[in-house]
């Protein structure tokens, strides 16, 4: 137990080292420009290792547990792949015409997170057995609907973009980590004295996701320096849409009249996007694109910082009675 909550405190304050991975990062990359190339080489097999620790804490042969709570499940489902989509959609529209700023905003306030919101719903008292459950569900659907998501929001943009070369490589680093993600998970549950397998992965994502925002910092200097600008432009973005999904998450459990553990859950769970499943796609686009991948690592980074306010915030929009039932 003290080794869970000695995790549970590494991933609350992961903003920090994220953060210092991108300045030593930057740093390194200025002092020694020629590390970049070296950088972007390396950045390709550490994602994908990423992506594998991330989907091996995915139940993903049990995607029908989901379904035996209709009402969680689908107020999840409303919330991320229908509200939501389309308070992106709206505010796309105010950003500036620029396709790169706006194809990064899109690729990652699309598609809602699989790992990370459950630690935080733990921390906050939330119910983590369906946070759990509904995982599978929004992996799967978001891989579904994320290219039709674009084709319909961001015609413009991607139009030219789509093409072998780009794609390709970034459905190889997704598709590949996934299939071996579910070989373990397979493996794991064959045998329960394997499960230590996965506790000991469920530590792999930060310091993997740090060295991926060092190796990027490192690799792309030049990018960062020029899209300094682009702050002022996202940021504001990307705390109205923690705002938008509170808002929807406490509408949903209204309506669906859901018990507060589990109203902070779908809080957490709209609040949360999934940066690890498009910074493949991001990386992959051509010369001119570079800002996209900039636009992700700022969207975690402001989400982070967020999801330490909503450790405090959450419980109180959320509140239940001293015998855990809503007031």
């Amino acid at each position: 137990m003290s080794g869970q909550l000695d995790r549970l405190t590494v991933e609350r304050r992961q903003v920090w080292v994220y953060a210092g991975a991108i300045a030593v990062g930057l740093a390194l990359g200025s002092v020694a420009p020629g590390l970049g190339a070296v950088a972007e080489v390396l950045l390709w097999p550490v994602l994908a290792v990423l992506l594998y620790s991330t989907f091996v804490q995915v139940p993903l042969l049990h995607l029908l547990a989901a379904a035996r709570d209709l009402r969680f499940t689908g107020a999840t489902v409303l919330g991320n792949f229908v509200i939501l989509p389309l308070v992106v959609w709206a505010v796309v529209s105010f950003l500036p015409a620029d396709p790169a700023i706006r194809l990064g905003v899109l690729l990652v306030l699309l598609v809602p997170c699989t790992d990370w919101f459950i630690s935080f719903t733990q921390i906050a008292r939330g119910d983590v057995s369906r946070a759990i459950a509904v995982t599978p569900v929004n992996l799967v659907l978001q891989l579904l609907l994320l290219p039709a998501y674009l084709l319909l929001m961001a015609r413009e943009e991607v139009s030219g973009l789509v093409s072998v070369e780009v794609v390709a490589p970034a459905l190889l680093i997704v598709v590949v980590p996934l299939i071996a993600a579910a070989v373990t998970e397979r493996w794991v549950e064959a045998r329960p004295e394997r499960q230590v397998v996965r506790d000991r992965l469920s530590w792999a994502p930060v310091p993997l996701l740090a060295c991926v925002v060092f190796l990027i910092a490192t690799a792309q200097v030049e990018t960062v320096r020029g899209s300094l600008d682009v702050l002022p432009v996202v940021v504001p973005v990307f705390v109205a849409f923690l705002v938008a999904a509170v808002i929807t998450a406490k509408l949903l459990a209204v309506t669906l009249s859901l018990p507060p553990d589990q109203g902070r859950t779908l809080a957490f769970g709209l609040g949360t996007r999934n940066s690890f499943v498009v910074l493949p796609f991001a990386l992959a686009l051509p010369e001119g694109f570079e800002v996209v991948a900039v636009v992700i690592v700022v969207q975690s980074l402001v989400e982070l910082l967020g999801m330490t306010f909503f450790v405090w915030w959450i419980p109180r929009v959320f509140r239940t009675d001293r015998r855990g039932r809503r007031p």
